[in-house]
């Protein structure tokens, strides 16, 4: 059986789904943290605002609360 080697993880903004992206399955929360907001549609919903608090789910989720 072949290994995956991707996945898509489910960007949050106030626990409301703004966005997907596919990411190595190894990423670090950092990373994963990393990417999440580095997301354009998720800097959109920010307006320049620094989250509160950025929640990690291992390879599910990134949660970003407002």
């Amino acid at each position: 059986a072949a290994a995956v080697e991707e996945i898509t993880l489910v960007l949050q903004v106030n626990g409301k789904v703004r966005d997907r992206i596919t990411v190595p399955v190894d990423i670090s929360e950092a990373d994963a943290q990393q990417a999440a907001l580095a997301s354009g549609t998720v800097q959109k919903q920010l307006e320049g605002r620094e989250p509160r608090q950025v929640i990690y789910v291992k390879g599910r989720l990134v949660n970003i609360v407002i």
